[in-house]
């Protein structure tokens, strides 16, 4: 039986880092994931979307991301 890491959680855990780490908490300190040092900004959009759809990332108009403090 193989191992496969979980993914989508790692992947979540790294842009919450990432975004905590550069302040992005509103739509002024918005930013991207490049900008963040995302590795593969545009990967794994599946992922993203559930974030979003979780209302734990906040997408702008602009394409730059924020985490939604709830």
């Amino acid at each position: 039986m193989a191992f496969f890491p979980p993914i989508p959680l790692i992947r979540k855990n790294l842009i919450i880092k990432k975004l905590t780490k550069c302040n992005a908490f509103s739509k002024e300190s918005a930013i991207t994931f490049e900008e963040a040092g995302i590795i593969n900004p545009k990967g794994f959009n599946k992922i993203n979307e559930r974030l979003i759809e979780q209302k734990i990332l906040v997408r702008t108009e602009e394409g730059k991301y924020y985490l939604n403090k709830y």
